[in-house]
């Protein structure tokens, strides 16, 4: 038996005739996608017109069409719509009028305006505005000279503040008003009327009409003093 060698590599000794394949000329637009960029370049696009040069988007017209911009701002609103936003703007305007003028007032001068009829009734928004001088002599005519001493005092602060030598404040001590005043010449008379007032006053010192008088003097050369 002859020894085939073909037949024991599995060749088939008939050979199929050779093919010549012919590829078509535009068969690179085939493979132009994106899938075929083995390189990883850059692919750029074209429009389906133009050339894609400067020139040609320089002189094309906006075909995007132009947003209206009044109808952003277009209120379609009816009648009682307006009437309604009518009121809440004259309500506003009229609210905003007694605020600043009647309203006003009264609202931010409240504590300012409040009955004063004791020396409590002092504080740092109303002493600027308050006639002490008429509290001095009711406490005289009523005998209640401790009471006239503490009405001096307060005089002695209010015109202080007035002529812009201290800051008067409701928690401030007689020390810290020193402090304010310690160059002026009138300083030395501010610390003995502020003991006097003190001893008088929180020492329950009883006053008759001879003592008053000499401690109603000290306040009244201070109180010239301040106003020269």
């Amino acid at each position: 038996m002859a020894f085939n060698i073909q037949s024991f590599y599995g060749f088939n000794a008939t050979q199929e005739p050779e093919q010549i394949r012919h590829f078509d000329d535009d068969f690179k637009e085939h493979y132009s996608g994106s899938k075929f960029n083995y390189e990883g370049e850059d692919i750029v696009t074209q429009t389906a017109t133009g050339s894609g040069n400067y020139e040609d988007y320089k002189n094309a017209k906006d075909r995007r069409k132009e947003r209206n911009n009044s109808d952003a701002f277009s209120l379609n609103l009816g009648p009682i719509e307006w009437i309604f936003y009518l009121a809440i703007a004259l309500a506003v305007i009229y609210l905003v009028y007694i605020l600043f003028n009647e309203g006003g007032a009264g609202l931010f001068s409240a504590n300012r305006n409040k009955a004063i009829n004791l020396y409590e009734d002092i504080t740092a928004e109303n002493i600027e505005h308050t006639d002490i001088d008429s509290f001095i002599l009711n406490a005289e005519k009523e005998g209640n000279y401790r009471l006239a001493i503490r009405y001096y005092y307060l005089l002695v602060l209010k015109t202080l503040s007035l002529k812009n030598h201290i800051k008067f404040e409701d928690d401030k001590t007689n020390s810290e008003y020193l402090n304010e005043i310690y160059n002026k010449p009138f300083s030395k008379d501010f610390e003995y009327t502020s003991y006097l007032y003190n001893y008088i006053w929180y020492g329950e010192f009883p006053l008759n009409a001879d003592k008053y008088q000499l401690a109603k003097t000290n306040f009244a050369t201070l109180l010239k003093q301040v106003n020269t």
